[in-house]
């Protein structure tokens, strides 16, 4: 018996964005970065840029009789964006449309009509929430876009 669908969404979330078309040049990455990212654009599915949770849920019974738990959780995670210089512009649209692309891939289509479900992972996923994060580091202008899908599971 699972006890939270939670794992299983991450993993089926990180499969459809790794397969998405217009992430080719996105490094999606699986919780925070292991790796020095500094000059490199990533989407870090799991991680919210920060030390703050990565994924909240809540269960309570589906029915009378306490066979199966309806599940709510959201899954944290960031878009971040380089790009050399001092101008917020550029790298802000590009966060954008890299949010677009997730949001466009956690839709239905023909080639992945189980996208909404996270591949079967919960019953609904949807993009709900984003925080746009502006700064400056030694290597230019950086900008961090929080997102948070949604997901209601039943287990």
């Amino acid at each position: 018996m699972t006890t939270s669908a939670l794992p299983r969404a991450i993993a089926a979330l990180l499969e459809i964005l790794r397969a998405a078309d217009g992430l080719d040049d996105v490094d999606i990455i699986d919780g925070p970065p292991t790796a020095d990212e500094a000059t490199a654009d990533f989407l870090a599915v799991g991680w919210p840029g920060s030390e703050d949770a990565a994924a909240e849920t809540t269960q309570d019974f589906n029915s009378a009789g306490a066979r199966t738990r309806d599940e709510e959780f959201s899954i944290v995670s960031v878009i971040d964006v380089w790009s050399g210089d001092d101008g917020f512009a550029t790298v802000r649209e590009r966060a954008f449309a890299i949010l677009g692309v997730v949001e466009q891939a956690l839709r239905a289509t023909n080639s992945n009509p189980e996208a909404p479900t996270l591949n079967g992972a919960v019953l609904w996923a949807h993009l709900t929430r984003a925080q746009l994060r502006q700064y400056f580091t030694d290597q230019g202008a950086r900008v961090a876009l929080g997102f948070t899908v949604s997901c209601h599971a039943r287990i």
